[in-house]
């Protein structure tokens, strides 16, 4: 049985051969918030590829075994949480529901799909199953849907999460507390990616500078941020 550590190390050189990770700190990523990142992410990459998707199943329902979570719901969140956590419903033999940013503007106005506008979920654990987490804001309002709908959230698990102190926050803010873990982190990333013997020691230095301060890094290197 591989540890979430060796499970991490896969995904991250998977998607790094296969460019679902890159990892370009000379010429950075502009996000949707305007800031240049050195990195950038789209784990939906791992859908075309069955082997890597099965790691990843079976890597987050050990991730909820190993918390304790026992949960009776697995919710995917749009668009890119809900083939992996429809997958791993599969793979728990739970039911799925999946959750919308933001309330259908028609019909019957669902957030949460899977289950009847007219029910809620009646006090089940639930587990929130994110590809990624960056600064967490999308990713804790998914938890708050779960909640609002009668649906104990008390985990939230990703694919990736970048470690960001914004996202330590937005998962801090809710009430009661959700606690957030993921198969891969910036450091086993940050890790493979030197052993691939890839990139430079100067760019190694420039990624970890990121880590440390993401949103300050830009701007300090020449890449302010897009307004």
């Amino acid at each position: 049985m591989r540890t979430i550590d060796e499970i991490g190390r896969i995904i991250a050189g998977e998607g790094l051969r296969i460019g679902a990770i890159k990892l370009s700190p000379g010429d950075p990523f502009q996000w949707a918030s305007g800031y240049r990142m050195p990195i950038y992410n789209d784990n939906r990459m791992f859908l075309f590829h069955p082997g890597i998707r099965k790691v990843i199943v079976a890597g987050l329902a050990d991730l909820i075994a190993g918390a304790g979570a026992d949960p009776e719901v697995v919710a995917g969140t749009a668009t890119a949480g809900i083939p992996h956590g429809a997958s791993l419903a599969d793979h728990l033999s739970l039911p799925f529901i999946y959750i919308r940013d933001k309330p259908k503007g028609h019909g019957l106005k669902n957030r949460i799909e899977g289950i009847d506008a007219d029910r809620d979920l009646e006090g089940r654990r639930v587990v929130v199953i994110e590809d990624l987490v960056s600064t967490g804001g999308s990713s804790a309002r998914a938890v708050e849907a779960v909640r609002e709908a009668n649906g104990r959230a008390d985990h939230c698990f990703a694919i990736f999460s970048y470690g960001l102190e914004r996202a330590a926050e937005a998962f801090g803010a809710l009430e009661p507390p959700c606690t957030v873990r993921s198969l891969l982190t910036f450091d086993v990333l940050l890790a493979t990616a030197r052993e691939s013997g890839s990139f430079t020691d100067d760019e190694l230095a420039l990624l970890d500078e990121w880590r440390r301060d993401p949103f300050g890094w830009g701007e300090k290197h020449g890449f302010p941020k897009v307004e």
